[in-house]
């Protein structure tokens, strides 16, 4: 990790999700790593994608948003708020999806987040591959994530099903999708409802996990596939 962005989803900044969060950022900056930070409810970042993401509209009279989003790209058409996203994914090598998990899946805002700034144009399409020919081969990203059932409930026998199964269409829809090498999440069950000494070894077990990145086995890895 030479260059961090870390996404970061959670609207209370006291919230042990925010806590995880700050621990990648000392990380960081103890390693001598780049880091930049979107804290999309602290910025008001509107996870609502359509005509307002455009400066310039290519064919007003039927909107589809992806032609739309290649000809933002090709065109330099796009608003500064979400441009300054983009600029962020581009300049990483490595991102971090920071949330709480809600729905069995991303907060709404990092969704959108998701919409658009992965853009058609710039992160696949208009002649750029997927997957094993991703744009994104260059780029590592990870996801930190808490949830709010023990461990017991995504485990095998758990109501709530396999978390792997959960995670799927964001580490394989969304990074893997774009060409990234996907690193094992970090987790953290339920700190809501555990010891505040047991939520401090959480945050160790994080460090531990940020120290040791690059011994970990990638979920996905294009060049290997």
């Amino acid at each position: 990790m030479k260059k961090v962005l870390i996404i970061h989803a959670h609207p209370e900044s006291q919230s042990f999700c925010s806590s995880l969060k700050n621990i990648a950022i000392s990380h960081c900056q103890e390693q001598g790593i780049e880091v930049k930070v979107s804290d999309l409810y602290a910025m008001g970042f509107n996870p609502v994608g359509g005509k307002d993401d455009f400066t310039q509209i290519q064919n007003p009279d039927f909107f589809k948003y992806q032609m739309e989003q290649v000809n933002a790209f090709q065109n330099k058409l796009f608003v500064p708020e979400v441009q300054e996203e983009m600029d962020k994914l581009e300049w990483c090598d490595t991102l971090i999806f920071n949330f709480p998990l809600w729905w069995f899946g991303l907060p709404a805002i990092l969704k959108g987040w998701v919409d658009r700034v992965f853009a058609m144009g710039l992160v696949y399409g208009a002649g750029k591959g997927v997957y094993d020919n991703g744009a994104y081969k260059n780029k590592t990203a990870f996801l930190c994530l808490t949830t709010g059932g023990p461990e017991m409930a995504y485990g095998d026998s758990g109501k709530n099903g396999d978390l792997n199964n959960i995670l799927y269409p964001i580490q394989h829809g969304m990074f893997y999708f774009a060409g990234m090498t996907v690193l094992p999440p970090f987790i953290s069950f339920s700190p809501a409802r555990i010891t505040d000494e047991e939520r401090k070894i959480q945050l160790e077990l994080y460090k531990t996990y940020l120290e040791n990145i690059t011994t970990l086995k990638p979920i996905y890895k294009a060049s290997t596939l």
